[in-house]
């Protein structure tokens, strides 16, 4: 199966939106981290914008630049999102309240914890009723949305892949440190003879991680599941032909994308 990446969407402190960010990865300006801005993702209404979390900002604003730069609507196209840590902020907020006396959990809070609400806001701002999935495999979750995606190419449709990530707040980043914001989005599809370049994917064993140059941006990297894509989206921004990139998987195995 070989696969057309048709836009991309790219946040990241320093780095907001793909033009930047397809600079700094293929060398051309230097990565200076920034704290992210408030992101507002268009299409939903008011009422729903209101509820989202600085989690589900994240990832919608990814989606909304890479379905921007698309051939086809969102209507037309299936997603999968994919978080290794999910909405850390409102987990720790629910964890504290079930913790008080008398505890009164929030229904947009309850409502917002489920790992697929990311999916269901993008539904509702694209209009879209297209299949959709949500998957977390700790380290290995890009590779394994990535996989998701791809498998789901096959039903003729394209995919967009969303994969978010922050750090968890005190006390549960403890046991799972983490550093940094990160997101993208990849739109997917079948490779035509229209698009001659591609990726292809394979499962082997062995550990082995494709790391990035840039100290800052590879301390990113190991500090966010969702980051693990860095060095692909490096890759993709300087035209890495001929590249095999060695993404983290489950199980001592690594997927490995090369035809870039």
């Amino acid at each position: 199966m070989r696969l057309s990446v048709e836009s991309i969407g790219f946040a990241a402190p320093g780095l907001v939106g793909w033009p930047m960010a397809r600079e700094c990865l293929a060398g051309n300006t230097a990565y200076r981290p920034e704290p992210l801005p408030k992101l507002s993702p268009e299409g939903l209404p008011a009422n729903e914008r209101r509820r989202l979390s600085t989690t589900m900002r994240l990832a919608l604003a990814v989606a909304g630049e890479a379905q921007a730069g698309a051939p086809q609507s969102a209507r037309q196209t299936a997603t999968v999102f994919a978080s290794g840590n999910g909405d850390g902020d409102i987990i720790n907020a629910i964890c504290e309240e079930l913790a008080r006396p008398d505890p009164a959990v929030s229904p947009t809070q309850f409502h917002n914890s489920v790992h697929n609400a990311p999916a269901g806001y993008w539904s509702i701002a694209a209009r879209a009723m297209t299949p959709h999935t949500a998957v977390a495999a700790h380290d290995a979750t890009f590779a394994a949305g990535l996989l998701e995606a791809a498998t789901m190419t096959t039903d003729g449709m394209p995919v967009l892949l969303v994969a978010y990530d922050r750090p968890l707040p005190v006390p549960l980043n403890k046991t799972r440190p983490g550093h940094g914001e990160f997101a993208c989005a990849l739109l997917l599809n079948r490779q035509t003879e229209a698009t001659p370049s591609g990726l292809s994917l394979r499962i082997e064993s062995g550990d082995e991680e494709t790391t990035v140059a840039d100290p800052l941006l590879e301390e990113l990297r190991r500090g966010n599941p969702a980051a693990r894509a860095l060095p692909l989206l490096a890759a993709l921004a300087g035209g890495g032909v001929g590249t095999e990139i060695n993404l983290p998987y489950v199980d001592g195995k690594r997927l490995v994308v090369s035809g870039l």
